[in-house]
Formats: C-alpha cells, sequence, structure tokens
C-alpha cells in the first residue's frame, strides 16, 4: 500500500518513513502542502495519506480539504499536536478520516493507518469501476436509497454520493439496523473500534457530513435520539 506523508520536519518525516517501511507501506513524502498535492498528481495508486496539521503554507487540513474533493476514496489520517482540540474537529469537518496526537508511538500509527485499510475494504473495492445497482452483488436498499456494499458504491435516486470510508462504514451500519437506534458509542465500537481513544465527538462530525451530502428533507433519514445516538428511518 503506498502512502503519502506530509511533514515539514525532517526528524519526524524520516521517522515515520521508517516505521512505516518496516510494515511494508511504500512512502511518498512530501515537505509542503504544495509537494504533497503535486505528489498525488505524479503518484499512481496512492491509497493513504498522512498529513500533518501544522505547516508553514498550505496548512494540513487546507491540504485534506483538496484531497477529499479530488479523491473520495482516499484514506486521510491527520497528525494534530496534544490538546488542540479545535484543529481536530476542523481536520474530521475538512474530511479526515481519523487523527493521531503527536507525540505518537509507531505502533499506533502503523495500527491506525491498517485500521483504516480495513475500513477501506481491498484495493480492488476501492478503485472499483461505476456499475449499476443490478451489477451489484450484494444490496442495501431502503427507499430512494441504494447500498452496494461489494463495489462501496452508495446510491441516492440513481446519484452516487461520495463517501469516504468511514462514512460508508456508518452508513452500512445503519441501512443494516434500520429503525434501531445506535447509541454513539455502539457506532464507535462498529466503525472506529473497541479501543478507539479519540474524540467519541468524531460521530457527530460524520453523520453531520452524511446529512450535508444527503442534502434537503432526505438528510432528516438520519434521525437524531436525543441523549442517546442515531436512528436511520426505514423507507419502502
Amino acid at each position: 500500500m503506498k502512502v503519502l506523508v506530509l511533514e515539514d520536519e525532517e526528524s519526524i518525516r524520516g521517522f515515520v518513513r521508517i516505521n512505516l517501511q518496516r510494515n511494508g507501506f511504500t512512502v511518498i513524502e512530501a515537505e509542503t502542502g504544495e509537494e504533497a498535492l503535486l505528489a498525488v498528481e505524479r503518484e499512481a495508486d496512492l491509497h493513504l495519506a498522512i498529513l500533518d496539521v501544522m505547516l508553514p503554507t498550505i496548512s494540513g487540513i487546507e491540504v485534506c480539504q483538496m484531497l477529499r474533493e479530488k479523491y473520495p476514496l482516499m484514506g486521510i489520517l491527520l497528525l494534530t499536536a496534544k490538546g488542540q482540540e479545535l484543529d481536530k474537529v476542523e481536520g474530521l469537518n475538512a474530511g479526515a478520516d481519523d487523527y493521531v496526537v503527536k507525540p505518537f508511538s509507531p505502533l499506533e500509527l502503523v495500527a491506525r493507518l491498517q485500521a483504516l485499510m480495513r475500513r477501506m475494504g481491498t484495493e480492488a473495492k476501492a478503485r472499483a469501476q461505476v456499475q449499476s445497482p443490478e451489477q451489484s452483488g450484494h444490496l442495501i436498499i431502503s427507499g430512494p436509497f441504494v447500498l452496494q456494499v461489494d463495489e462501496r458504491r452508495f446510491l441516492q435516486e440513481g446519484r452516487e454520493v461520495m463517501l469516504t470510508p468511514k462514512e460508508f462504514e456508518i452508513v452500512q451500519l445503519f441501512l443494516e439496523n434500520q429503525n434501531h437506534a445506535l447509541s454513539r458509542d455502539e457506532i464507535l465500537d462498529a466503525v472506529w473500534g473497541r479501543y478507539f481513544t479519540g474524540d467519541p465527538k468524531v460521530v457527530d462530525v460524520n453523520i453531520r457530513r452524511i446529512r450535508q451530502k444527503l442534502g434537503g428533507d432526505e438528510a432528516q433519514i438520519l434521525e437524531t435520539i436525543w441523549g442517546y445516538g442515531y436512528r436511520w428511518k426505514q423507507r419502502g
């Protein structure tokens, strides 16, 4: 798996590179946001990106937003400074899938990347060609919504809604449990894993992004259960 590492401090970048290479990753390095964007254009099959938030020119969050808009299937992990709550929330709103707080251990970083890869599915699924609903194998249908699990595509009235890997896992969880209220803890365990130690607000951030992508009245299919969690209302 090929991964972009955007970090302006050479010592940290080298530390990350060595540990990723030891675990079988091919590493593409960038020192600035501009270099990172050029590298993504130049390199084929870049599946993952690790982006430092604090950079001298274009911030990691800005790079994240640009990558997410152009490469919706890319897995994106942010490196944030300890205690910078705003950076975490802003990064998740920009489309990041996960974050690691500095200082971090190489074991944690590799584990987060491997978990993200599992959520993304195999490379073939992540790069699957566009197919019609009739061509897909495993479908989950809820009114105008069709989730093609094998192809990792989500359709709304025949229009594809581009989801990040985590957003896709959340939608799949809801569609497999239609009309059932799911607590935030249940969503965290199912999508981020039982040992996730980050901010539980990541659930609310991703739900808000999914609603924005559905748009209009259809966004209300995802009901808020105040003080508990969320529920997907089944459609005929």
